[in-house]
Protein backbone atom coordinates (compact mmCIF):
# COMPACT_ATOMS: atom_id res chain seq x y z
CA UNK A 1 0.00 0.00 0.00
CA UNK A 2 1.08 3.61 -0.81
CA UNK A 3 1.87 6.14 2.04
CA UNK A 4 -0.71 8.40 0.62
CA UNK A 5 -3.08 5.29 0.52
CA UNK A 6 -2.14 4.52 4.22
CA UNK A 7 -2.20 7.79 5.33
CA UNK A 8 -6.15 8.06 3.77
CA UNK A 9 -7.55 4.75 5.40
CA UNK A 10 -5.83 5.68 8.75
CA UNK A 11 -7.63 9.24 8.93
CA UNK A 12 -10.80 8.16 10.35
CA UNK A 13 -8.98 6.04 13.26
CA UNK A 14 -6.73 9.16 14.53
CA UNK A 15 -7.27 12.13 17.18
CA UNK A 16 -7.95 15.34 16.13
CA UNK A 17 -4.74 16.88 15.77
CA UNK A 18 -3.40 14.33 14.09
CA UNK A 19 -6.62 14.11 11.84
CA UNK A 20 -5.59 17.59 11.00
CA UNK A 21 -2.02 16.47 9.70
CA UNK A 22 -3.24 13.90 7.69
CA UNK A 23 -6.04 15.53 5.83
CA UNK A 24 -3.07 18.35 5.11
CA UNK A 25 -0.95 15.86 3.50
CA UNK A 26 -3.89 14.27 2.00
CA UNK A 27 -4.73 17.43 0.09
CA UNK A 28 -1.35 18.02 -0.94
CA UNK A 29 1.15 15.45 -0.38
CA UNK A 30 4.42 17.44 -1.20
CA UNK A 31 3.88 19.36 1.72
CA UNK A 32 6.05 17.26 3.41
CA UNK A 33 8.58 17.13 1.14
CA UNK A 34 8.95 21.13 0.85
CA UNK A 35 8.17 22.17 4.32
CA UNK A 36 10.62 20.84 8.15
CA UNK A 37 9.03 19.61 11.11
CA UNK A 38 8.62 22.56 12.32
CA UNK A 39 6.89 24.75 9.85
CA UNK A 40 4.38 21.58 8.97
CA UNK A 41 3.21 21.70 12.61
CA UNK A 42 2.89 25.57 11.94
CA UNK A 43 1.02 24.66 8.81
CA UNK A 44 -1.47 22.03 10.34
CA UNK A 45 -2.12 24.16 13.52
CA UNK A 46 -0.43 21.38 15.88
CA UNK A 47 2.53 20.70 17.47
CA UNK A 48 6.23 18.71 16.26
CA UNK A 49 4.89 15.82 19.02
CA UNK A 50 1.83 15.70 17.11
CA UNK A 51 3.70 15.47 13.53
CA UNK A 52 5.81 12.39 14.77
CA UNK A 53 3.51 10.75 16.62
CA UNK A 54 0.89 11.15 13.95
CA UNK A 55 4.55 9.32 11.35
CA UNK A 56 4.43 6.55 14.05
CA UNK A 57 1.03 6.03 13.76
CA UNK A 58 1.11 5.16 9.93
CA UNK A 59 4.37 3.25 10.34
CA UNK A 60 7.20 5.48 10.42
CA UNK A 61 9.73 6.19 13.12
CA UNK A 62 9.88 9.70 12.60
CA UNK A 63 9.46 12.70 10.24
CA UNK A 64 12.60 12.55 8.10
CA UNK A 65 11.79 8.75 7.08
CA UNK A 66 8.22 10.02 6.11
CA UNK A 67 9.96 12.88 4.32
CA UNK A 68 11.88 10.86 2.36
CA UNK A 69 9.33 7.97 1.85
CA UNK A 70 6.96 10.23 0.25
CA UNK A 71 9.53 12.21 -1.70
CA UNK A 72 10.10 8.47 -3.45
CA UNK A 73 6.48 8.10 -3.94
CA UNK A 74 6.19 11.38 -5.64
CA UNK A 75 9.04 11.28 -7.91
CA UNK A 76 7.51 7.80 -9.01
CA UNK A 77 4.36 8.94 -9.40
CA UNK A 78 5.30 12.14 -11.40
CA UNK A 79 7.83 10.33 -13.54
CA UNK A 80 5.06 8.06 -14.95
CA UNK A 81 2.03 10.15 -14.99
CA UNK A 82 4.29 13.95 -15.49
CA UNK A 83 3.85 16.54 -12.99
CA UNK A 84 0.64 17.44 -11.80
CA UNK A 85 -0.76 14.26 -12.03
CA UNK A 86 0.03 11.98 -9.23
CA UNK A 87 -2.42 10.17 -7.40
CA UNK A 88 -2.72 12.80 -4.71
CA UNK A 89 -3.55 15.37 -7.16
CA UNK A 90 -6.96 16.76 -8.16
CA UNK A 91 -9.46 18.43 -10.19
CA UNK A 92 -9.31 22.21 -10.53
CA UNK A 93 -10.86 24.59 -11.86
CA UNK A 94 -8.17 25.67 -14.00
CA UNK A 95 -7.54 22.39 -15.93
CA UNK A 96 -7.90 21.88 -19.38
CA UNK A 97 -10.17 18.86 -20.41
CA UNK A 98 -7.23 16.86 -21.17
CA UNK A 99 -5.64 17.66 -17.92
CA UNK A 100 -8.57 15.81 -16.63
CA UNK A 101 -8.81 13.09 -18.30
CA UNK A 102 -5.38 12.24 -17.81
CA UNK A 103 -5.78 12.83 -13.66
CA UNK A 104 -8.33 10.50 -13.69
CA UNK A 105 -6.35 8.03 -16.17
CA UNK A 106 -3.98 8.64 -13.41
CA UNK A 107 -5.71 7.95 -10.26
CA UNK A 108 -7.93 4.85 -11.45
CA UNK A 109 -4.90 3.06 -12.26
CA UNK A 110 -2.82 3.44 -9.73
CA UNK A 111 -6.17 2.61 -7.64
CA UNK A 112 -6.52 -0.88 -9.43
CA UNK A 113 -2.17 -1.46 -9.15
CA UNK A 114 -2.91 -0.58 -5.51
CA UNK A 115 -6.06 -2.82 -4.56
CA UNK A 116 -4.69 -5.26 -6.52
CA UNK A 117 -0.99 -5.55 -5.07
CA UNK A 118 -2.26 -5.47 -1.43
CA UNK A 119 -5.39 -7.76 -1.54
CA UNK A 120 -5.34 -10.16 0.51
CA UNK A 121 -5.31 -13.69 -0.69
CA UNK A 122 -6.30 -15.49 1.80
CA UNK A 123 -9.73 -13.52 2.43
CA UNK A 124 -10.11 -13.66 -1.24
CA UNK A 125 -9.89 -17.70 -0.83
CA UNK A 126 -11.85 -17.32 2.44
CA UNK A 127 -14.73 -15.32 0.31
CA UNK A 128 -14.91 -17.75 -2.53
CA UNK A 129 -15.23 -21.09 -0.41
CA UNK A 130 -18.29 -19.01 1.23
CA UNK A 131 -19.76 -18.30 -2.34
CA UNK A 132 -18.88 -21.36 -3.77
CA UNK A 133 -20.49 -23.49 -0.76
CA UNK A 134 -23.72 -20.96 -0.89
CA UNK A 135 -27.54 -22.10 -1.25
CA UNK A 136 -28.09 -18.50 -1.06
CA UNK A 137 -26.47 -15.09 -1.49
CA UNK A 138 -27.73 -12.01 -0.22
CA UNK A 139 -25.77 -8.80 -1.78
CA UNK A 140 -26.28 -5.21 -0.27
CA UNK A 141 -24.80 -1.93 -0.82
CA UNK A 142 -26.15 1.49 -0.55
CA UNK A 143 -25.96 4.61 -3.09
CA UNK A 144 -23.07 4.07 -5.60
CA UNK A 145 -22.06 0.54 -3.49
CA UNK A 146 -25.30 -0.85 -4.89
CA UNK A 147 -23.90 -1.12 -8.58
CA UNK A 148 -21.21 -2.74 -6.95
CA UNK A 149 -23.57 -5.67 -5.26
CA UNK A 150 -25.72 -5.28 -8.39
CA UNK A 151 -22.38 -6.20 -10.71
CA UNK A 152 -21.12 -9.08 -8.70
CA UNK A 153 -25.11 -10.27 -9.05
CA UNK A 154 -25.26 -10.24 -12.55
CA UNK A 155 -21.82 -12.11 -12.61
CA UNK A 156 -23.00 -14.64 -10.22
CA UNK A 157 -26.18 -15.38 -12.02
CA UNK A 158 -24.80 -15.86 -15.14
CA UNK A 159 -23.05 -19.17 -13.46
CA UNK A 160 -25.98 -20.15 -11.81
CA UNK A 161 -25.11 -19.34 -8.14
CA UNK A 162 -28.08 -18.24 -5.89
CA UNK A 163 -27.66 -14.10 -5.86
CA UNK A 164 -30.32 -12.01 -4.38
CA UNK A 165 -29.18 -8.28 -5.16
CA UNK A 166 -31.18 -6.26 -2.23
CA UNK A 167 -31.55 -2.25 -3.26
CA UNK A 168 -34.28 -1.27 0.28
CA UNK A 169 -33.00 -1.34 3.69
CA UNK A 170 -35.97 -2.71 4.77
CA UNK A 171 -35.88 -5.37 2.44
CA UNK A 172 -32.01 -6.29 2.98
CA UNK A 173 -32.46 -6.55 6.72
CA UNK A 174 -36.04 -8.74 6.05
CA UNK A 175 -34.12 -11.34 3.97
CA UNK A 176 -30.96 -11.26 6.03
CA UNK A 177 -32.77 -12.02 9.19
CA UNK A 178 -34.67 -15.14 8.06
CA UNK A 179 -32.28 -18.05 9.07
CA UNK A 180 -31.35 -20.50 6.29
CA UNK A 181 -28.61 -23.43 5.98
CA UNK A 182 -25.88 -21.53 3.55
CA UNK A 183 -26.93 -18.10 3.19
CA UNK A 184 -23.47 -15.74 2.85
CA UNK A 185 -24.57 -12.05 2.90
CA UNK A 186 -22.41 -9.82 1.05
CA UNK A 187 -22.13 -5.54 2.61
CA UNK A 188 -20.01 -3.23 -0.02
CA UNK A 189 -19.30 0.08 1.68
CA UNK A 190 -16.84 2.37 0.43
CA UNK A 191 -15.90 3.72 3.87
CA UNK A 192 -17.07 0.85 6.39
CA UNK A 193 -19.41 3.22 7.84
CA UNK A 194 -22.81 3.06 6.24
CA UNK A 195 -25.17 2.20 8.85
CA UNK A 196 -27.51 0.69 6.54
CA UNK A 197 -24.66 -1.83 5.35
CA UNK A 198 -23.23 -2.55 8.93
CA UNK A 199 -26.63 -3.78 10.34
CA UNK A 200 -27.51 -5.48 7.42
CA UNK A 201 -24.48 -7.81 7.97
CA UNK A 202 -24.99 -7.87 12.24
CA UNK A 203 -28.40 -9.44 11.19
CA UNK A 204 -27.39 -11.71 8.86
CA UNK A 205 -24.52 -13.19 11.40
CA UNK A 206 -27.04 -13.16 14.37
CA UNK A 207 -29.28 -15.21 11.84
CA UNK A 208 -26.16 -17.64 11.27
CA UNK A 209 -25.12 -16.40 8.01
CA UNK A 210 -21.84 -15.86 6.94
CA UNK A 211 -20.54 -12.36 5.97
CA UNK A 212 -18.17 -10.49 3.73
CA UNK A 213 -17.48 -7.24 3.33
CA UNK A 214 -15.83 -5.37 0.49
CA UNK A 215 -14.25 -1.65 1.90
CA UNK A 216 -11.31 0.64 1.86
CA UNK A 217 -10.55 0.55 5.24
CA UNK A 218 -10.16 -2.73 7.36
CA UNK A 219 -10.74 -1.48 10.76
CA UNK A 220 -14.42 0.04 9.92
CA UNK A 221 -17.41 -0.82 11.66
CA UNK A 222 -17.90 -3.27 8.34
CA UNK A 223 -15.00 -4.63 8.07
CA UNK A 224 -14.45 -5.22 11.71
CA UNK A 225 -18.07 -7.39 11.57
CA UNK A 226 -17.60 -9.47 8.39
CA UNK A 227 -15.53 -13.42 8.10
CA UNK A 228 -13.76 -12.18 5.56
CA UNK A 229 -13.09 -8.25 4.57
CA UNK A 230 -11.90 -7.36 1.37
CA UNK A 231 -10.01 -4.17 0.70
CA UNK A 232 -9.34 -1.39 -2.07
CA UNK A 233 -6.98 1.55 -1.98
CA UNK A 234 -8.78 4.33 -3.30
CA UNK A 235 -7.96 8.05 -2.09
CA UNK A 236 -10.43 10.48 -0.90
CA UNK A 237 -10.72 14.01 -3.00
CA UNK A 238 -12.41 17.04 -2.67
CA UNK A 239 -14.29 16.73 -6.05
CA UNK A 240 -15.36 13.27 -6.00
CA UNK A 241 -12.34 12.23 -8.09
CA UNK A 242 -11.64 9.18 -4.88
CA UNK A 243 -15.25 8.67 -5.25
CA UNK A 244 -15.14 7.44 -8.65
CA UNK A 245 -11.61 6.01 -8.17
CA UNK A 246 -13.38 3.67 -5.20
CA UNK A 247 -15.74 2.01 -7.65
CA UNK A 248 -13.19 1.21 -10.32
CA UNK A 249 -11.38 -0.19 -7.64
CA UNK A 250 -13.68 -2.11 -5.81
CA UNK A 251 -15.22 -3.41 -9.29
CA UNK A 252 -11.48 -5.02 -9.78
CA UNK A 253 -11.82 -6.98 -6.15
CA UNK A 254 -15.48 -8.12 -7.60
CA UNK A 255 -13.84 -9.17 -10.56
CA UNK A 256 -11.33 -11.06 -8.72
CA UNK A 257 -13.91 -12.43 -6.13
CA UNK A 258 -15.61 -14.08 -9.15
CA UNK A 259 -13.18 -15.23 -10.98
CA UNK A 260 -12.26 -17.11 -7.82
CA UNK A 261 -15.18 -18.67 -7.91
CA UNK A 262 -15.82 -19.72 -11.27
CA UNK A 263 -12.66 -20.87 -11.71
CA UNK A 264 -13.86 -23.59 -8.78
CA UNK A 265 -16.78 -24.72 -10.85
CA UNK A 266 -14.73 -24.42 -14.20
CA UNK A 267 -16.75 -26.80 -17.09
CA UNK A 268 -19.79 -25.55 -15.24
CA UNK A 269 -18.95 -22.05 -15.84
CA UNK A 270 -17.73 -22.29 -19.09
CA UNK A 271 -21.42 -24.02 -19.65
CA UNK A 272 -22.86 -21.96 -18.27
CA UNK A 273 -21.80 -18.87 -19.57
CA UNK A 274 -22.40 -20.51 -23.50
CA UNK A 275 -25.78 -21.18 -22.66
CA UNK A 276 -26.62 -17.68 -21.35
CA UNK A 277 -24.56 -16.22 -23.99
CA UNK A 278 -26.66 -17.84 -26.26
CA UNK A 279 -29.88 -17.47 -24.84
CA UNK A 280 -29.11 -13.62 -24.34
CA UNK A 281 -27.92 -13.20 -28.46
CA UNK A 282 -30.76 -15.33 -29.84
CA UNK A 283 -34.27 -13.74 -29.52
CA UNK A 284 -36.07 -17.08 -30.68
CA UNK A 285 -33.99 -18.90 -27.87
CA UNK A 286 -36.39 -21.60 -25.92
CA UNK A 287 -39.23 -20.47 -27.84
CA UNK A 288 -41.52 -23.77 -29.06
Amino acid sequence: MSIQSTIDAAVGTLSPSLARVANLVRTDPAVVVDNTINELADLSETSVASIVRFCRAIGFTGYAQLRMALASEIGKERAQFGDGMSFGSDITDADALPDIVAKIRSREMLAIDETLASLDVDALERAATLLDGASRILLYGVGASQFIAADLGHKLLRIGSPAFVLSDPHEAWACAALPQPGTVAVAFSHRGETAESSRFVRIAREAGAATIGLTSVRESTLGRGVDAVLTTQARETDFRVGAMVSRIAQLAVVDCLFMAVAQRQYAHTIEALRVTRAAIADPEHGRS
